[in-house]
């Protein structure tokens, strides 16, 4: 590992331990489904990514890490082995949303994203907070009815997660053709 990288992430887990503020957005989720964390860059442009960072975590833990232009795995928690992903086509975009699959009730947490450009003209670093609330799914069941048929009764459209909502800033940038391909 280059000793930049080692030090960036000395720096990131340094982040993670300051004290907590809110969250810049909550998101939500059943248990075995698929979850989008938002996260995009506070200045749309295109990025190179060959002198970027940024990660995913959870207090000290790595959750998803992507170094220079690629995903950098290695030293990401084992229980997010093979269900994070990031949207490779649109990182240089500024999106750097974290696809999560198949949600588990330990996933339940506040996830930090930070986002670092290095090299010759190094930006400050980006950092948003998104808190993730998992729900056990509710079991469809018959229940019967004071008329003796039976009723289907399960979770309400209420009880759907709701999804978030990305910043203005990025549907901005997609609706005014800030994509560049």
């Amino acid at each position: 590992m280059k000793r930049e990288t080692g030090l960036w992430m000395v720096a990131c887990l340094l982040l993670a331990s300051l004290p907590r503020g809110q969250p810049d957005t909550t998101c939500h989720a059943f248990v075995g489904e698929t979850v989008i964390l938002p996260c995009t860059t506070t200045s749309p442009r295109e990025l190179t990514l060959s002198n970027s960072m940024l990660y995913w975590q959870i207090d000290s833990v790595v959750v998803h890490f992507f170094h220079n232009g690629k995903d950098s795995l290695a030293s990401q928690d084992k229980r997010y082995c093979g269900r994070t992903s990031l949207f490779g086509d649109q990182v240089k975009h500024g999106n750097f949303s974290l696809k999560l699959s198949n949600v588990q009730l330990l996933d339940a947490a506040e996830y930090s994203c930070i986002y670092k450009q290095t090299g010759d003209h190094p930006s400050k670093t980006q950092k948003s907070k998104i808190k993730l609330i998992v729900a056990a799914p509710s079991s469809i069941e018959e229940v019967p009815s004071p008329s003796g048929h039976s009723q289907i009764s399960s979770r309400s459209s209420a009880d759907a997660p709701c999804l978030a909502v990305l910043p203005l800033s990025f549907y901005l940038l997609v609706t005014l053709g800030g994509w560049h391909f």
